[in-house]
């Protein structure tokens, strides 16, 4: 029996790694692809492109590890049903559960390294990369501006623009508020404008083309000066947008970037945050709205001796100390929901492991062909619905409107009930993909090509 499982495991090793090489390398390209505009071109070094990048591997190797278990066990028993290997071990009277086992127990250790993983490498990665984010952006104005809102990163300066572009440093409709000069206050108004580096980096150029200046004094003695210009060139210490390294400490960490432990005790610090809040909307439902009724309704002199105003005032009060509340409540709560999801996701996503051998092992024997094309085709599906269920658990959890466990495991749940329902099913009786009556889905060119191939 060792001798089995050795060889079962060994199947799913080189597809495991093949799958998860190839998984890794899609999410890198999307990746890349996604963020080449704003790396290419910014006077970044080499090795901070490929720190920013390494960083970004750790959450991409969360999601590929769970989906290359699902696409090795689908190859790997699809090659044993292929080679009729899963007759031969059934005809010896070893069941399909002994089959599974091997995997499953592998599962499980890829399972625990994954949460090791998450809790203690994947905060640290995610904190060091929106750092590096953050340090990145600050290198490259345009990328911080944004078209309609006033920006303020600028050093003593606050600039506000009609258009960016993403393939250059051109500005339009540009405003740029100047509060440099103590006692005087500088607006340059401008059609269109263009943000530049002096050669060593350390000054902010400021191109602005077809405009004017208006200078006020704010002392005692107000002086108005309007200046117009064709061409307007000013210089910026570039504080704030130099690439400086940040320290660590500066930033706060968010919920991805925390470990399960450290967003639990967050968690009961907020809930003890809770405590007040509600004490105090139970005092003004106890006390304050009794008052406030006897005092306008159940008194005979309502009309004539001023309780109407006292009546109205206290209702006042109470509304806004209700609503007070209310906010802090709503607000404390959809942070503990937000931290209570995060800490679920943090276990789910490594126990698809466990699921998707469930689902994969029955559909390999089913399919009875051991290629990546038809593991990644059978495999897509479920990746689809496995993460459309996560992605749509997560924000109906974030909004209040089911369970944060229920969001994080629903998609588990129910990719984990198909898997034992096909794995019962199958050691019960042979299933097979009957993938001729597929081909007739097939254009008939594709099937002159396939049939062609085959020979």
């Amino acid at each position: 029996m060792i001798i089995l499982w050795k060889y079962i495991l060994r199947g799913h090793l080189l597809p495991f790694i093949f799958a998860t090489s190839v998984l890794m390398f899609v999410f890198l390209l999307q990746f890349i692809m996604k963020y080449i505009n704003d790396l290419a071109g910014k006077g970044l070094s080499a090795g901070i492109i490929v720190e920013f990048i390494v960083l970004n591997l750790a959450w991409m190797l969360v999601l590929a590890v769970p989906m290359a278990v699902l696409v090795a066990t689908i190859m790997a028993f699809g090659k044993y049903s292929s080679l009729r290997e899963t007759v031969a071990m059934r005809s010896s009277g070893i069941s399909i559960y002994s089959m599974i086992l091997p995997p499953f127990i592998g599962a499980i250790l890829l399972c625990l390294g994954l949460i090791y993983f998450n809790n203690n490498v994947l905060p640290d990665a995610n904190h060091r990369a929106k750092i590096l984010t953050t340090d990145i952006y600050r290198k490259k104005p345009t990328l911080t501006i944004i078209p309609g809102l006033f920006n303020t990163a600028l050093y003593q300066r606050a600039i506000h623009v009609r258009a960016t572009f993403e393939t250059s440093n051109d500005l339009e409709g540009v405003t740029l508020y100047d509060f440099s000069q103590p006692g005087s206050l500088s607006t340059v108004t401008a059609v269109k404008g263009r943000i530049s580096f002096t050669p060593d980096y350390r000054m902010l150029v400021m191109d602005m083309y077809d405009g004017e200046i208006h200078r006020s004094s704010l002392g005692s003695e107000q002086q108005y000066r309007r200046i117009r210009f064709e061409r307007y060139k000013t210089y910026m210490p570039t504080e704030g947008f130099e690439f400086q390294r940040s320290s660590e400490d500066q930033f706060a960490r968010g919920d991805r970037e925390m470990s399960a432990q450290d967003m639990r005790r967050r968690v009961d610090s907020l809930s003890q945050l809770l405590i007040e809040p509600r004490a105090q909307v139970q005092r003004i439902f106890d006390r304050e709205i009794a008052a406030i009724l006897d005092t306008a309704f159940i008194t005979n002199e309502f009309p004539q001796s001023g309780h109407y105003e006292a009546s109205v005032t206290k209702t006042r009060m109470t509304s806004a100390g209700l609503n007070s509340s209310y906010n802090l409540l709503n607000y404390f709560g959809r942070q503990i929901r937000e931290y209570e999801v995060e800490i679920h996701k943090k276990y789910s996503i490594p126990v698809a492991c466990i699921v998707f051998v469930l689902i994969g092992a029955p559909l390999g024997m089913m399919s009875r062909k051991g290629t990546f094309g038809v593991a990644a085709s059978l495999s897509l599906g479920f990746f689809v619905v496995y993460w459309m269920c996560l992605i749509q658990g997560e924000k109906l959890a974030d909004r209040g409107y089911i369970e944060p466990w229920l969001g994080m495991w629903f998609a588990n749940i129910l990719v984990g009930t198909l898997g034992i329902y096909l794995t019962v099913r199958t050691s019960k009786e042979q299933m097979l993909i009957n993938w001729d009556a597929l081909r007739r889905f097939v254009p008939k060119r594709m099937r002159l090509s396939e049939s062609v191939s085959d020979e």
